[in-house]
C-alpha cells in the first residue's frame, strides 16, 4: 500500500511539474499568435508584371509607383525570360526597391511553339512575354485573385482599390471597356485608333463571322486585368486562348496590322460578353498612341493608373507626359538601360 501511495504521489508531482513547465511556452505561443495575427491575416495582393529585355526600366517604374502609393501587402510576381532574370534581380536588390516583396518567375517560351503566326509589321508584339497573361494560373499557384499589369503603366492610386474590383458570378476577369470614358473615346478618335471588334478581327473570315459578334461591339484593353483564378481554371480559359492562337496560325484571323496585335484578339473572342468592368479611372490609356495628342493635366492628376499603350513609350522619344512616368523611374545601377531624351 505504501508503495502504491508513493507511486501516486510521484505521478502527481510529475503532472504538476509538467504543467508548470509547459504553461509558459503555451502562453507565449498564444500571445505571439495574437500579436502577429493582424499582419498574418492581412490579405496579400499579387501583382504580375513582365520584365522584358530592352524595357526593364518600364517594369521598374511600374513597381516603384505601386509600392510608393499603397500601405497594403503587395507581392510582386516579376516574370522574365531566363536571360533577363539576373538583370532585373540586380536592379531591384541595388535600389530602394530591395524592400519590396517579390518572386521572380521564369517564363518558358516553348509553351508558345506553333501557336504564334509570324508577322513582320510589328515584331515587338510577338515577344513571348506578351502572352504571359494567357498563362496566369500556371505561374501563380496559391492566389484566388490576381492583378496583371502591362509594364508600360504607372499607378497613382492605392492598388487595393483595383484589387477590390467586384467580379460578377461566373466571370473570370475584369477589363476596361474601350467605350468607358468620353475623354478616352476622344483620344482614340483623334489618333485614328479602333475601339471596336472590327479593329481587331478580320470579318472577311468565316470563322470570325460564325462567332456572331457584331463588328461594332466595343473592345476592351487587356493591359490591366483583375482575374479570378478559380473561374479561369474552371472555364479552361488558357486552353480556349490557345485554341484561337492555333486557329490564327492556320487561318490568319487577326494580325498585328489591325488594331491590337496578336495578344488582344484571342482575349476579345474568349471573353466576349463574359467579363466585369474596371473603374475607368483605373485605366487611362492611349498615352503611347501619338507623340502629339495629350490629355489635360487636371484629368491625368485625377487618374489612378496611366497606360502608355501604343508605339510611343515614355522611356523613348518622342512621347507624351513623360514627366509623370519619370517620377517613378529608378536608374539602372548597371547603366545598361538608359532613357532616350532629346538631348541624349
Amino acid at each position: 500500500v505504501n508503495q502504491i501511495l508513493l507511486l501516486l504521489l510521484v505521478l502527481t508531482v510529475c503532472a504538476i511539474l509538467y504543467n508548470k513547465v509547459h504553461q509558459v511556452p503555451s502562453a507565449l505561443k498564444n500571445e505571439t499568435v495574437d500579436l502577429e495575427s493582424p499582419e498574418e491575416m492581412e490579405e496579400e495582393i499579387p501583382v504580375v508584371i513582365c520584365a522584358a529585355a530592352g524595357r526593364m526600366g518600364a517594369a521598374i517604374a511600374a513597381i516603384s509607383s505601386i509600392y510608393s502609393n499603397t500601405e497594403t501587402n503587395v507581392l510582386f510576381y516579376i516574370v522574365g525570360l531566363k536571360t533577363t532574370i539576373p538583370h532585373i534581380r540586380r536592379w531591384i536588390e541595388n535600389s530602394k526597391l530591395k524592400e519590396i516583396k517579390y518572386k521572380v518567375v521564369e517564363f518558358n517560351p516553348m509553351v508558345l511553339k506553333g501557336k504564334i503566326r509570324q508577322d513582320a509589321s510589328r515584331p515587338e508584339l510577338l515577344q513571348p512575354l506578351n502572352f504571359v497573361r494567357f498563362y496566369l494560373p500556371l505561374l501563380i499557384q496559391k492566389h484566388e485573385k490576381v492583378i496583371y499589369l502591362d509594364d508600360d503603366i504607372i499607378v497613382q492610386g492605392d492598388i487595393q482599390e483595383l484589387y477590390d474590383t467586384k467580379l460578377a458570378p461566373g466571370h473570370a476577369a475584369a477589363f476596361s471597356d474601350d467605350c468607358d470614358l468620353p475623354s478616352t473615346h476622344e483620344m482614340v478618335r483623334s489618333v485614328g485608333m479602333q475601339n471596336t471588334y472590327m479593329g481587331f478581327l478580320d470579318y472577311r473570315k468565316q470563322a470570325i463571322r460564325d462567332l456572331g459578334i457584331s463588328p461594332s461591339t466595343c473592345s476592351f484593353n487587356p493591359g490591366v486585368i483583375v482575374a479570378n483564378m478559380t473561374e479561369w481554371k474552371h472555364q479552361r480559359i488558357t486552353k480556349q486562348l490557345e485554341k484561337w492562337m492555333q486557329r490564327n496560325v492556320e487561318e490568319n484571323l487577326y494580325s498585328s496590322t489591325l488594331g491590337g496585335g496578336v495578344a488582344t484578339s484571342p482575349m476579345l473572342i474568349v471573353f466576349h460578353g463574359k467579363y466585369s468592368a474596371i473603374n475607368p479611372m483605373w485605366h487611362i490609356r492611349h498615352l503611347g498612341s501619338s507623340p502629339d495628342t495629350r490629355y489635360s493635366e487636371h484629368f491625368l492628376q485625377e487618374a489612378k493608373l496611366l497606360h502608355w499603350n501604343g508605339r510611343y513609350k515614355p522611356w523613348d522619344y518622342p512621347s507624351v507626359h513623360t514627366d509623370l512616368w519619370e517620377n517613378w523611374f529608378i536608374p539602372d545601377p548597371s547603366g545598361k538601360f538608359k532613357l532616350t531624351r532629346p538631348d541624349s
